[in-house]
């Protein structure tokens, strides 16, 4: 991995188009190919990326652009897409570079890795014509828990024991991310968990996403004692 802090601008064209005018961020250059641009705030959300296959070239700058000072052009080119990434360098901070080996992947707790198992299984659940594509479908910003499509579209399910805000943040950031990929869009979102607080709820019903509540025991045939009516 390349971490590269610089006093950069940056444009995005192609289905979108989006401008960052010209401040210090941190460049992340991922060995997937991925490029993400950070600010020092947001969290953990880059204000642009674009994410693999891409190529990368560094091209001189044009004169006029020299003439403000850039000295040089990161050109980012998504290879299934006309989409660029346009980095103008006008400084060049610091500059690192790591090797940090495999990584073995995110290892969730036992309730929550065996409800993305038994939701894949049951993927019904999320929609009744759905069909399971993978599960931990990886994007360049991490994996989505369950991608499933049926006659709408593409599903991004992300799973949780108890659903607050911060997961429904995470979900929005993979569907902005997916809905830029023309194989997989449209993509909608389904914020999947045992529990879902009222907050978390408003703010996905505000951005389209669906929230579906899952029963742990139900799920498993397990018979918890609660009596029903049916």
């Amino acid at each position: 991995m390349r971490l590269v802090i610089a006093r950069c601008a940056v444009d995005y064209s192609g289905r979108l188009s989006a401008h960052l005018p010209l401040a210090t961020r941190l460049l992340m250059l991922k060995n997937d190919g991925s490029i993400l641009v950070h600010s020092d705030s947001g969290s953990y959300k880059p204000l642009n990326w674009m994410n693999p296959p891409c190529t990368i070239v560094v091209e001189e700058p044009s004169t006029e652009a020299a003439e403000f000072g850039v000295i040089e052009v990161w050109r980012v080119q998504q290879k299934k897409t006309e989409d660029v990434l346009k980095v103008s360098i006008h400084e060049i901070i610091a500059d690192v570079a790591h090797e940090l080996g495999e990584d073995p992947g995110l290892i969730k707790d036992g309730v929550e890795a065996h409800l993305q198992v038994l939701l894949a299984e049951q993927i019904e659940l999320v929609s009744e014509d759905a069909k399971l594509v993978r599960r931990e479908y990886m994007t360049a910003i991490g994996p989505v828990d369950i991608l499933a499509r049926d006659s709408a579209g593409s599903i991004a399910v992300e799973l949780k024991r108890r659903g607050d805000i911060d997961g429904v943040e995470q979900l929005t950031r993979y569907l902005e991310l997916m809905n830029r990929d023309p194989l997989l869009a449209p993509v909608r979102g389904v914020f999947a968990a045992q529990e879902i607080k009222p907050q978390a709820r408003k703010l996905a019903e505000d951005r389209g996403i669906a929230c579906l509540v899952l029963d742990y025991d139900e799920m498993r045939g397990v018979d918890n004692g609660v009596p029903r009516l049916f």
